[in-house]
């Protein structure tokens, strides 16, 4: 016996409950359906924008890394800036897409006016999925701030990039560097070199080559010298020339006063006391035995190819200009013109002094002298350094105006 079908025989009610039923199915999904989809999409975008920042971030590192060992090297913010937007670029950056700002020193922050590098990068990331329910871009910012510190300075610096033995301690000499290092810009394998029977005592010998050591040496700072070291930039580099003084040229034995031009020399005889200011010389400088000379405030430019000849029996007593001179010679007590060759020799007895800067940045000095500055504030900046007198030099020198110069920097990001 057949019976009929339940399908067949529903009443009219139910069937029409059932068509509700399914048209409310199809209205909900196509109301849920947008935020499903917005929200897969919001997390495939929250992993991309994520994606982005980190690359961003590696991005702004290594550019303030980079613009920090450039800063550390003595270049300008105008190099620092092009070194580190150069790095950014490299490393994901798109100045198509953000921006970048480089402050050098930062302009926020605890490293705020620092020796320190800052960068700033931004992203604007491109919306997909969320189109949907936002407009405009999403921005992506991200810092980064590189620092160096000093752990030595240096009192002594020669910067001639490839010369052999460019620093150089020789003969019997008893040097001492009271806190301060020794420092070679060579690359050569002997760029500070301390050879026969001198003995010398300071914070680290340095050098971008190496060191060639006798034996004869006491570092405090350092267990061994320090070699393949980075490069120090010349302190005193902004320096200009003076001009040329006024008035007729005078000879070497024209009364000495300063903004004079000395174009045969200057001799120094008797007892003198140099009034303040610059004494430009071309020629020799020249101080006879038994002279003593004294001098505070005053600065020799050594023009050309300028000689120093001070007698072994002759005593000096000179000062380089103090800070609050207004001098732009500063700390600095010889200066030897920039295209100038050639070597310059200081001697002296232990009774002289000379306070500040010895800066020859294309000259060799040879010093010889058994004396240092006031507090033992001499330094010597200069193409190459040989030494063979016996003396104690202390880095202690700002209160002269004397640069420091910083060795060993450390660059390490601290933002």
């Amino acid at each position: 016996m057949r019976y009929p079908s339940a399908s067949r025989h529903k009443p009219a009610e139910a069937r029409r409950f059932g068509r509700a039923q399914g048209g409310n199915v199809a209205v909900l999904f196509a109301l849920v359906l947008p935020l499903v989809v917005g929200s897969a999409g919001l997390g495939v975008e929250t992993s991309y924008w994520y994606y982005k920042r980190l690359q961003l971030q590696a991005a702004a590192d290594t550019a303030a890394h980079a613009g920090a060992m450039e800063r550390r090297s003595g270049a300008d913010a105008a190099l620092v800036t092009t070194i580190a937007t150069q790095t950014a670029q490299e490393n994901g950056y798109d100045p198509l897409a953000g921006t970048i700002e480089v402050h050098a020193p930062p302009i926020s922050g605890p490293s705020t006016g620092g020796q320190a590098v800052e960068v700033r990068l931004t992203f604007n990331g491109e919306r997909f999925f969320t189109k949907l329910f936002a407009e405009g871009t999403v921005l992506i910012a991200t810092r980064a701030v590189a620092a160096f510190n000093n752990a030595s300075t240096a009192c002594v610096l020669a910067l001639h990039p490839t010369q052999g033995s460019a620093a150089q301690f020789q003969g019997a000499a008893q040097v001492t560097l009271n806190g301060c290092s020794v420092m070679a810009n060579s690359i050569a394998s002997d760029a500070v070199a301390v050879q026969g029977a001198t003995v010398v005592s300071t914070d680290c010998l340095i050098a971008v080559g190496g060191v060639l050591d006798s034996g004869n040496v006491t570092m405090s700072e350092c267990e061994a010298p320090v070699e393949n070291a980075p490069p120090v930039a010349d302190p005193y580099a902004d320096l200009t020339a003076p001009p040329v003084p006024p008035g007729p040229c005078r000879n070497a034995n024209f009364a000495p006063a300063p903004n004079v031009n000395f174009c045969n020399g200057l001799t120094l005889d008797g007892e003198i006391t140099l009034a303040p200011g610059v004494y430009y010389i071309s020629g020799t400088l020249k101080i006879m035995p038994n002279s003593k000379i004294t001098g505070d405030g005053v600065t020799f430019y050594m023009n050309g190819s300028s000689k120093v000849d001070f007698n072994n029996n002759a005593t000096v007593d000179l000062k380089a200009p103090s800070p609050s001179s207004g001098s732009p010679y500063a700390g600095v007590l010889f200066f030897g013109g920039r295209s100038s060759t050639g070597s310059v020799t200081f001697n002296g007895t232990a009774d002289s002094k000379m306070t500040g800067a010895l800066y020859f940045p294309s000259r060799d000095v040879q010093y010889n002298g058994n004396f240092s500055g006031l507090n033992g504030c001499t330094q010597i900046v200069s193409r190459t350094v040989q030494w063979s007198g016996s003396t104690a030099i202390s880095a202690d020198c700002e209160d002269y105006g004397v640069r420091p110069i910083p060795v060993l920097s450390l660059v390490k990001l601290t933002e």
